[in-house]
């Protein structure tokens, strides 16, 4: 069982990576999705009840806000992955432009994400780290290094 949670800013290409990568095998947790910390629990909770394993789809930018997902599947057994999503603020702001209605983020919004933005380690309980990054449309996984 794998307890996948992505970090990064928005409009870096987590969603997209989880469709193709992951839209088979896990199921997806997002509050884009979900709209309530709530529902996001309870989704969690049936998950962990049932042995699923999921990705957490969200910017999860502090240690903080992914601790309560990785304790809660360390308890239940699972292998915990994060994938870190290249950050740049510039490129997230560009490819932001080219969305619309609702998942057009407002700049501000991307802006306070990446302010707030701590680089996964380790020793918050990860079992895997990776790096990845969008190069020509496509996602490139890159070995981790805190360097990023």
């Amino acid at each position: 069982m794998e307890a996948i949670i992505f970090c990064g800013i928005q409009a870096t290409g987590k969603s997209s990576f989880y469709k193709e990568r992951f839209f088979n095998s896990h199921v997806r947790i997002s509050l884009d999705q979900l709209n309530t910390r709530n529902k996001e629990q309870k989704f969690l909770e049936t998950c962990l009840a049932v042995h699923q394993s999921f990705v957490i789809d969200n910017t999860n930018p502090t240690k903080e806000e992914r601790a309560k997902y990785i304790q809660q599947a360390k308890t239940n057994g699972y292998k915990i992955i994060g994938y870190y999503f290249r950050s740049q603020i510039g490129e997230a702001l560009v490819r932001n432009g080219h969305r619309s209605g609702k998942e057009k983020i407002p700049e501000v919004g991307i802006r306070n994400t990446f302010s707030r933005l701590e680089i996964p380690s380790y020793e918050e309980g990860f079992d895997e780290l990776h790096y990845v990054q969008l190069e020509n449309q496509s996602f490139i996984i890159k070995p981790w290094t805190y360097e990023v």
